[in-house]
């Protein structure tokens, strides 16, 4: 069975201890360059993990990732950043749509008459920023729904 260690909690752990990087090394019988790679988030043979584990005196899935958990939480940084770009992408459209209501006054003003003769253009636009919100919220929904979703299943 292969574990993925937690280089965070060997760190903290250690440090908790107050004990150097030398003294776990000669604890654990294994070398200070392992160590340094453990704690640096390198892979870690199951031999190196063992020896952790006693010199911790605790089992060996102690010093290990959650693989669920490590999953959960890369789906919420995914989710994360996958509303942040949507929400950014609003932004940016509503403002276009702001300074394309100032153009669209002032071609209407320029052209003069009583009839604002860039209606259509403007109706369409606003359908457009309409859906893209629209789309803002259902993807803000479906991404909160599948976190809800693997939390709970």
């Amino acid at each position: 069975m292969s574990f993925k260690a937690d280089a965070a909690k060997i760190k903290r752990w250690r440090e908790e201890r107050h004990w150097s990087q030398e003294h776990i090394a000669d604890l654990a019988g294994i070398g200070l360059r392992t160590i340094q790679r453990i704690e640096n988030g390198e892979p870690a043979s199951q031999e190196s993990l063992k020896a952790l584990a006693a010199a911790y005196n605790v089992d060996v899935i102690a010093l290990s990732l959650d693989q669920e958990a490590e999953a959960t939480r890369m789906v919420e940084r995914q989710n994360k950043k996958i509303r942040a770009g949507i929400r950014l992408s609003f932004w940016i459209h509503l403002s276009g749509y702001v300074i394309g209501v100032f153009v669209f006054l002032g071609i209407s003003i320029g052209i003069g008459g009583d009839t604002f003769v860039m209606k259509w253009p403007l109706i369409w636009w606003t359908v457009g920023l309409v859906s893209h919100a629209a789309t803002v919220v259902i993807v803000h929904v479906a991404t909160r729904y599948t976190e809800q979703f693997k939390t709970v299943g």
